[in-house]
């Protein structure tokens, strides 16, 4: 007989009835009088364990009792002191418990008070599990002088806890009732063991002889008896309790309301659902795509990582060539519908390169993903639910809408597509402000101070003596603080019916781009306000010799070698040159043509008009290494500050901190994340959020014409 380690509930409650429980008149040592109680609180019987599918034995012989004083509680609440007991045991095969109600709060007069007038209290008796013996059907086992037949559990060893008075149940028949304490199930409890028949046995108990069956026969009779093994004594709250002396359960004044108890069955749901979850995906990535048989059947019969490991490891073994041997890689073709290859299917179907999946994926799964490309929305839930052993009916309905939704592959798949698909439109945005901003991190969402040492004072002869003279630096500073810009998009139950994926797969491409145009959106709104800044002074300003206004500074041939003029002529904080060229040349859309041409014409002819005394033979400012952006922010009126006249000039942001893009902890895109399915929602939610903010950091850098008096 086979020994195998099973999951069981910590503990539990030994509950005894109104019937078995008496308070009377007892006289302390100083005379005053109290109460005592008495009860039997178990006979030795099988009870129905709320939490467990089969009836539970508690063998009186392996309890132990501890201390025989220990508090009496009010509903096992610790702050709700009753009294304490002062006889525990066992007689026979009863376990036997009395006590005196000595404390003077409200909860020991309200159990005095409530036994004057004839309230059936009964007690409940907490106990700790160490080691239960499973009986499966066709066996027995003794405990407490009796034999009991199997399916049952056998608990060998407890110990038992604190006392609580508890109002009465609604079965009073029942002398002994057992029931499911809120003790977290503890994964692998080595102290559960399961006795299991031999795989033969087990076919000859089916009616079988092992000898007359095939290969094909014998390999799905042993993977029905692995399921049937695995499933024996597993803890399954939706399986009614089975027993020879249990009752129905009981409602049970202490236990949380209908409300709470809502509350509770779906936190419940949601952490099971989290913890099935994280087994799947442990299995998905152990077999990474190369045993697809291994995880379909880890997944269905609810293999453990362990198991499943043991499982790669010797098909890995087993695959393992030999010294001498040709090696032929072939395609696998049973693994056309793992997750990967799914996730895949619908990268390629959003028209995400070929070459970038590859790289990603690898040739083997985007070759499988192509025969799948055209997958409908319907197929893919079915294809999830179906992959992690879910059951779907034949028909497409709410029911596959929730099992696909209660895997982890499929939430997994939509994220990561929708995220390339996002990101893929994102970095396909001009942005205007990544070229000539400078990016910079930020750690928090307070506003951040950016310090810049500026040299004071040149270099002057030194005294004959060798005496050097000291220097200065000068502290400048400039600000940044981020924001967080997102929204929420999801998969709806109405696109799902209406087997619509290319409705879902625009949603993520759209937000990618308004990402991207958030960034110029930001900085354009900045440059335009042209704010103050920390000497009291706008951004541009004359002060600040980054700001020329009149008919002049049109933008022509003339205005464009004024400014540049202006901005070499720029100077420090000691008033030195600070010897930096411009870098680009920014435009409203309306004057992209005629800055190309300023810049880009071999030739350059000026006006027939009298006062041009001279025709250049060539373009000088065609020599300058500037570069033209146009943007049509500049020119929109949704954004104060806004002209179709004005340009500017700006360094290269590797040299001078013009404007600075700060994000948070140096992310640069946009994050995606699936968000957590409502219960009484048939869809799956998806939000999008970026950190980041704008601000100007050196005056300097840049130089503004209006362009118009």
């Amino acid at each position: 007989m086979n020994r195998t380690r099973k999951t069981v509930p910590g503990g539990f409650y030994i509950r005894a009835e109104a019937g078995d429980v008496n308070l009377q008149a007892a006289t302390a040592d100083d005379g005053k009088t109290l109460r005592r109680f008495t009860m039997t609180a178990y006979t030795g019987g099988a009870m129905a364990l709320a939490g467990w599918p089969y009836p539970v034995v508690v063998d009186l012989t392996g309890l132990a009792l501890g201390k025989k004083s220990r508090p009496i509680l009010m509903n096992h609440d610790t702050a709700r002191i009753v009294g304490h007991t002062d006889t525990v045991g066992v007689e026979g095969t009863a376990l036997t418990v009395a006590g005196v109600i000595s404390g003077v709060g409200s909860a020991a007069r309200e159990v005095v008070g409530a036994s004057d007038n004839g309230f059936p209290w009964q007690a409940s008796l907490g106990a700790a599990v160490k080691k239960v013996v499973f009986v499966p059907e066709g066996k027995t086992a003794a405990a407490n002088g009796k034999e009991f037949a199997g399916p049952v559990y056998m608990v060998r060893q407890a110990k038992l806890g604190e006392v609580s008075f508890v109002a009465l149940g609604a079965d009073d028949a029942t002398t002994a009732k057992v029931e499911a304490g809120r003790i977290p199930v503890i994964e692998g409890n080595s102290n559960m063991e399961v006795m299991t028949m031999d795989f033969e046995k087990w076919v000859e108990a089916k009616g079988f002889v092992l000898a007359d069956l095939s290969e094909d026969q014998t390999a799905n009779l042993k993977a029905m008896y692995e399921a049937e093994m695995n499933a024996a004594g597993k803890p399954d709250g939706d399986q009614p309790a089975r027993g020879t002396q249990a009752g129905p359960a009981k409602p049970v004044e202490g236990k949380p309301s209908a409300a709470e108890a809502v509350i509770q069955a779906r936190e419940e749901a949601q952490s099971a659902v989290r913890t099935e979850r994280e087994r799947v995906s442990a299995i998905q990535e152990i077999c990474g795509g190369e045993f697809p048989r291994i995880e379909r059947d880890a997944i269905r019969l609810g293999w453990s990582i362990e198991d499943t490991s043991q499982k790669v490891l010797k098909a890995m073994r087993e695959n393992r060539p030999q010294a001498d041997v040709h090696i032929v890689t072939r395609s696998d073709k049973g693994s056309a519908f793992t997750a990967r290859s799914l996730e895949a299917s619908l990268c390629l179907r959003a028209r995400i390169p070929e070459e970038t999946l590859v790289k990603e994926y690898g040739e083997q799964i985007v070759e499988s993903a192509y025969a799948n490309r055209e997958i409908s929305l319907q197929a893919l839930l079915a294809e999830c639910a179906e992959m992690e052993g879910r059951t779907i009916p034949r028909t497409f309905g709410n029911d596959t809408i929730r099992a696909a939704f209660s895997t982890v592959s499929l939430p997994g798949i939509l994220n990561n597509v929708a995220n390339k698909k996002l990101l893929r439109a994102f970095e396909s945005q001009a942005i205007v402000a990544t070229r000539i901003c400078s990016e910079g991190e930020l750690n928090d969402f307070k506003e951040s101070e950016r310090y810049r040492l500026t040299d004071v004072g040149d270099l002057e002869p030194v005294a004959p003596d060798g005496e050097l003279k000291h220097g200065g630096l000068k502290e400048d500073k400039a600000t940044n603080q981020l924001g967080t810009f997102g929204k929420i998009f999801a998969l709806t139950r109405e696109m799902i019916y209406n087997d619509d994926l290319a409705a879902f797969m625009k949603v993520p491409e759209g937000m990618g781009a308004r990402a991207g145009r958030k960034v110029d959106q930001l900085f354009f709104t900045r440059l335009l306000g042209n704010p103050v800044q920390g000497d009291g002074k706008t951004l541009f300003h004359a002060d600040h010799k980054n700001w020329r206004d009149g008919a002049d500074t049109a933008l022509s041939g003339d205005s464009l070698a004024l400014a540049i003029q202006m901005f070499l002529d720029q100077t420090d904080a000691d008033g030195q040159p600070i010897n930096v060229s411009p870098k680009f040349l920014l435009v409203p859309t309306a004057l992209k043509m005629t800055a190309r041409e300023l810049l880009n014409s071999v030739t350059f002819f000026a006006t027939g008009s009298s006062n041009k005394a001279r025709i250049p033979t060539y373009n000088a400012l065609a020599d300058e290494d500037i570069e033209v952006v146009a943007s049509p922010y500049l020119s929109n009126t949704n954004y104060p500050g806004a002209s179709v006249k004005a340009w500017y000039l700006f360094a290269d942001p590797a040299v001078v901190d013009t404007f600075e893009i700060g994000y948070l902890k140096g992310r640069r895109v946009p994050t995606v994340e699936q968000g957590e399915t409502d219960f009484d929602t048939l869809g799956i939610k998806f939000r999008v959020y970026f950190d980041l903010g704008v601000r100007e950091q050196d005056y300097r850098g840049m130089t503004k014409f209006k362009g118009e008096a």
